[in-house]
């Protein structure tokens, strides 16, 4: 029953992946642009929700309404002033400009808030589980934060397919030229894309600040998790997001179940057995087909 339970771990933990990895991979699918400022700008919202939290004294969850529409017009504003004249310029100058986000974002979080760790607080939902059988326990946050990523998969699978603007980014995706040729503006259109990614980074940093602590260092090993993912599951498919999000996050419990300094390392190998056997991932279906 240990190995049960490390099992119903790793789902649980591959939740909180699918969430950080979701924006990765919607907007490496409609745009084909892999965004190194992820794993900070999740923590920017962590910290904006701990301010929140700090100075009004609401809950955190009471925080996720303010702090998820706000990244929400950050993804949008970010796009539209600065990744669209990137992608205009071709080449890796989108890579760079996300990178040079993440710098600054970086140091201006280290700035204001020092390197201290924070978290926040959420009482006795962080604690609190229920037993399946006499040896498997599923914390409630932890069900939460896994349901929201199934959640937000499934939302954002059902936008891209059934609406018009979701039919538009898509159309954007295939061939931007004949887009607007149509009348589509691929400008406005890749920037909903990435208000919609960074929404869900903001929701993703949330839950993570309630799950553990973070500190201003913190974002390179959240974006390397976000990437593991999306890789294992395969690049811009969301569907392959979740199941890759799954897989790394048993394959890094059951991993520190052996031995814990093995959960990570064991989560990297997959990454790299995926690589070399199946460099398309598990489900190689891009989000615009």
């Amino acid at each position: 029953m240990i190995w049960v339970n490390a099992l119903v771990q790793g789902v649980l933990l591959g939740g909180l992946y699918a969430l950080l990895a979701a924006g990765l991979s919607l907007m490496f699918g409609v745009m084909r642009i892999v965004n190194l400022a992820h794993g900070t700008l999740a923590l920017g919202a962590a910290y904006l929700g701990y301010v929140l939290v700090d100075s009004t004294g609401v809950s955190p969850f009471v925080a996720l309404v303010v702090v998820v529409p706000v990244m929400a017009v950050v993804g949008y504003t970010i796009q539209w002033g600065l990744l669209n004249r990137a992608l205009a310029m071709g080449g890796l100058a989108p890579l760079l400009a996300t990178f040079g986000v993440a710098i600054v974002l970086a140091q201006l979080l280290q700035e204001t808030f020092s390197a201290d760790s924070r978290t926040l607080q959420v009482g006795t939902i962080g604690i609190r589980s229920f037993s399946i059988g006499d040896d498997i326990f599923v914390g409630w946050l932890q069900l939460i934060i896994l349901g929201a990523g199934i959640a937000v998969i499934v939302g954002l699978q059902l936008f891209l397919s059934r609406t018009g603007t979701g039919r538009a980014m898509r159309a954007c995706s295939d061939d931007v030229e004949t887009a607007r040729l149509m009348g589509i503006d691929s400008r406005h259109m890749y920037a909903v894309a990435a208000s919609l990614a960074i929404a869900t980074v903001g929701l993703a940093g949330m839950f993570q600040g309630m799950r553990t602590q973070f500190a201003p260092a913190s974002g390179d090993m959240l974006l390397i998790f976000a990437f593991e993912a999306v890789i294992i599951g395969g690049l811009g498919s969301l569907w392959g997001t979740l199941l890759g999000a799954v897989t790394l996050g048993v394959a890094q419990v059951v991993g520190a179940q052996v031995d814990p300094s093995y959960g990570v390392l064991i989560g990297h190998l997959v990454f790299l057995s995926v690589l070399a056997f199946r460099p398309t991932g598990l489900l190689p279906k891009m989000v615009t087909a």
